[in-house]
């Protein structure tokens, strides 16, 4: 025991950041993931118009979304591995100014090709979110880690919810293009804050930079993720979209090896192999599926005309305030995650927001015949979704070394792109194989039809409940009254010494610095719960 004791690198009560300090970093930080959240949804009240604005066809318009989704699955990953290991802080500046970059360079252009160039630029934000959370858990006392973190973990939501009546008045009332303005508007003031009064964490992950890693997953997510994107357009058994898959697989499973052979991989395999970190991913990706699914279906059913039966004929500012409540809600419950946490620890909270959602969505298939039964299933799936996104990072760094948070939550958050990106294509093919021809002033015109969105609400049921199963064989894990610090790689398990209790090794046969950062919980011990 008491060689274990002296391989611990520090002893005593860590330092706690001065309340002076932590102060504006959770309200700076989490501005910054709603500004990311605002650009991922400015286009949205002018999604369907954009074949005229840009003269070019509905196929063609699309890529200007599926670029910005391409980029941020890419980027995000990458970018939590850099402030891993060059500084969070300095990775979050970074990531907002290509996204102020990108802004301006689609305020000035109705060129779709330019557009384009523009939406993956601004897509290289995304990184914003698990590198905030990174900063967070680096910077924060324990007592205030887990609403700060349920913030950051929410705000593309918030975000979300309230950009698009924002947006709905602005493309209605002046030219399309302030949108972006208004997007490198609030980049730049996110950017300012950021660097005044964010710290940037001492600590630092050991190793180099994997280029060939982060060059063979970004190839293997874009050939995944086009054909997910484009198979309605293109066939889902055309040879492109089959071809694609068949090349993601081969190089997804090429960087795969590779990774596990480097010394300083992008992607740690190992750890993400974890039961805990894999189910957590994996429920990610079903939490991503229910919550594009509302953001799709309601907007178009407030906004049909009521000459269809089932259309609400709202317009567009009044259809982005009904769905508003979304994101509302889900910044309001990240108080009661952390109390709810703190008491039964994130599972509970995971199992509990995907409950939440099940039954919002199950309660939409008899409530979509009024605006406010809309807002009803707005707030209640806000809430549940709130509570699932608020309790995956805590999973995540409960289960992967401080100076992996970056990467670690970088990767959950492609999860969750992921499953938007799923969500996005099969609930789109699923309005557009039900859709219903009506009559109008310019004719005949398809429109999505009321089985059409209840199907779409019975597949988020669906994915929920296969994410409540997969949460509920996550290992519990109970809120850590100490501070944890790393022992030596020599070290097969926790050492009890106290004040201070030494957390498993880290993946890989390394030693990682601390560096005095408070962490939120113990990790779990390999094959068992703490």
């Amino acid at each position: 025991m008491r060689r274990r004791t002296k391989r611990i690198r520090h002893t005593g009560e860590l330092p706690r950041p001065p309340k002076a300090r932590s102060g504006p970093i959770v309200p700076v930080l989490a501005f910054a993931g709603i500004t990311v959240a605002v650009m991922q949804t400015l286009l949205v009240p002018v999604i369907k118009d954009l074949p005229v604005l840009l003269s070019t066809d509905p196929a063609n318009a699309t890529w200007v979304m599926t670029a910005t989704l391409l980029a941020g699955a890419v980027s995000t990953p990458i970018m939590g591995r850099l402030g891993d290991l060059y500084g969070k802080r300095r990775m979050l500046l970074a990531s907002l100014a290509v996204m102020v970059i990108g802004s301006l360079i689609c305020a000035s252009t109705d060129d779709l090709v330019v557009m384009i160039v523009g939406r993956a630029l601004q897509g290289f934000a995304m990184g914003a979110i698990p590198l905030g959370i990174g900063i967070m858990r680096d910077e924060l006392p324990r007592e205030k880690l887990g609403s700060a973190m349920a913030l950051m973990s929410s705000s593309i939501g918030v975000g979300g919810g309230l950009a698009l009546p924002a947006a709905a008045v602005v493309a209605q009332h002046t030219d399309w293009h302030a949108l972006f303005l208004g997007s490198a508007g609030l980049g730049v003031l996110a950017m300012a804050l950021t660097y005044t009064l964010v710290p940037e964490p001492p600590l630092r992950a050991p190793g180099t930079f994997d280029f060939i890693g982060a060059l063979g997953l970004s190839l293997g997510l874009v050939l995944l993720l086009l054909p997910i994107t484009k198979g309605g357009d293109w066939g889902w058994a055309s040879a492109p979209t089959l071809g694609l898959l068949a090349a993601s697989v081969t190089v997804l499973v090429l960087w795969g090896l590779f990774e596990l052979r480097t010394p300083a991989p992008l992607v740690d395999l190992r750890t993400t192999a974890r039961r805990e970190v894999l189910l957590t991913n994996l429920a990610s990706i079903m939490v991503g599926v229910a919550f594009y699914a509302v953001s799709l279906v309601l907007p178009q059913l407030l906004q049909l005309p009521t000459s269809t039966g089932y259309g609400l004929g709202q317009s567009m500012v009044v259809a982005g305030l009904c769905v508003a409540p979304l994101g509302v809600t889900m910044m309001f419950v990240a108080p009661l995650y952390a109390r709810i946490s703190a008491r039964r620890g994130p599972k509970s909270t995971l199992m509990l927001g995907m409950l939440i959602i099940a039954i919002g969505y199950g309660a939409g298939l008899g409530l979509l015949s009024a605006a406010w039964q809309t807002v009803l299933i707005a707030v209640v799936l806000g809430a549940g979704i709130g509570l699932a996104y608020s309790s995956l990072p805590a999973l995540i760094i409960g289960a992967v070394d401080p100076s992996e948070t970056g990467a670690a939550n970088g990767l959950n958050t492609l999860m969750r792109s992921i499953g938007t990106s799923v969500s996005s294509a099969v609930i789109g093919m699923v309005l557009a194989n039900t859709s219903v021809t009506m009559g109008s002033a310019k004719g005949p015109v398809q429109v999505p039809s009321m089985e059409g969105f209840r199907i779409s609400f019975l597949i988020a049921t669906g994915a929920v409940l296969i994410g409540l199963v997969l949460a509920a064989f996550l290992p519990s894990q109970r809120p850590s009254g100490h501070p944890v610090l790393l022992a030596s790689s020599a070290d097969t398990g926790p050492a009890p010494v106290t004040p201070v209790q030494a957390a498993p090794a880290a993946a890989g046969g390394r030693t990682v610095r601390h560096d005095g950062a408070p962490s939120s919980a113990a990790p779990p011990p390999p094959g068992g719960t703490p």
